[in-house]
């Protein structure tokens, strides 16, 4: 893939996968080119929003029933579906609608398909930690309990697990057990049959039933307490957490212990030493800080009391010499200031008081 770039390079990969996980809208498409590929991927169509559906609901399966209820024209109400989806997941933004329509830069929607499509293969992928607990060959494997019961058929089963109560379980999972307990019945009889001159094989029997029956015992204390602090798990199904799917629970536990322990980290090598340190000793003469404040503050105040009266005197000068200056006053056809009026009236009766 040298001399292609980054966005050519993404789009094999994505196309790789999807073909190779039997998707299919690319069933029957033959694209050689790199750019073919990305125009495929990012270019907005309703064939590429098919694509998305199909991993959505291979992530989700619960999805295929609210995708049959929209419309294939209605592209907005798809994409708002799998906007939602994509921000439980913490792939997007709650609102990156853009992003869905094939509108946002190629970089950026071919790496939101390949994180998609890495959910995908996670889910494909058997984990290596689980194990057969039949040593006699049966096909029955906590991984297959597991399966059963997240699966979306069995959802209101899986509530009621984590809030037990006394109700039994349906006729499926009762089945089920069954199926699973005479297969583990018969891988222990296999092993009883294989030595039967061991004559401590049934004190080894009591002493693991003994064993698992106390560890179920705790393992049921743990889960009552977890169900007292996890308050959230008793909303109604019509809430917020019944649009909440395993998947999404299951990233944002991962993140959440992620999160966690970059702060231990940082905890232990930052700031444990700072934690740890003793308060500091308070000087003794703090009143006298708090005298100079109090005095300081009241200095202030006068210096604001005197500026406010100096802005005062300010204004009513100037209010003064306004009246002084201005013609305001009518006399023989003509406006007079007050002064040259004071000083008519003065010489007038002056003239009145000389002539009597």
């Amino acid at each position: 893939m040298a001399g292609k770039s980054k966005e050519q390079q993404l789009s094999l990969s994505v196309y790789n996968s999807l073909r190779s996980l039997s998707c299919p809208s690319v069933d029957g498409l033959y694209l050689r080119e790199a750019s073919s590929m990305q125009e495929l991927l990012c270019t907005p169509s309703l064939h590429r929003m098919d694509i998305l559906k199909w991993i959505c609901v291979r992530i989700c399966p619960s999805l295929r029933d609210k995708f049959s209820t929209i419309k294939s024209s209605e592209t907005e109400e798809v994409a708002k579906e799998i906007t939602r989806f994509g921000h439980e997941l913490l792939l997007c933004k709650a609102d990156d609608q853009e992003l869905i329509a094939g509108f946002a830069s190629p970089l950026h929607q071919l790496l939101f398909l390949e994180q998609l499509l890495m959910i995908v293969e996670q889910q494909d992928t058997p984990s290596d930690g689980v194990h057969s607990e039949s040593s006699g060959g049966g096909s029955i494997t906590n991984e297959d309990l597991l399966k059963e019961l997240m699966s979306p058929d069995h959802l209101t089963d899986l509530i009621q697990l984590m809030n037990p109560v006394c109700n039994p379980w349906s006729a499926h999972i009762q089945e089920y057990l069954k199926a699973r307990q005479a297969t583990w019945a018969k891988a222990n009889g296999n092993k009883t049959d294989e030595s039967p001159h061991d004559s401590g094989c049934g004190t080894l029997n009591n002493d693991n039933i003994a064993e698992a029956t106390a560890l179920l015992r705790s393992t049921l204390c743990t889960l009552e307490e977890l169900r007292k602090e996890c308050e959230f798990l008793y909303l109604e199904q019509s809430g917020p957490a019944a649009s909440l799917s395993p998947c999404a629970l299951k990233v944002a536990i991962s993140d959440m212990a992620q999160l966690m322990t970059a702060f231990s980290q940082v905890y232990n090598t930052d700031f444990r030493g700072y934690c740890q340190r003793s308060p500091p000793v308070l000087n003794p003469n703090t009143s006298v800080f708090q005298s100079a404040h109090q005095l300081l503050h009241h200095c202030n105040m006068e210096l604001e009391a005197l500026q406010q009266l100096s802005e005062i005197s300010s204004s009513l000068t100037e209010m003064v010499k306004q009246i002084q200056t201005g013609r305001q006053f009518w006399a023989n056809g003509e406006k007079h200031t007050l002064p040259n009026q004071l000083e008519a009236m003065k010489n007038k009766f002056t003239a009145s008081f000389v002539s009597s």
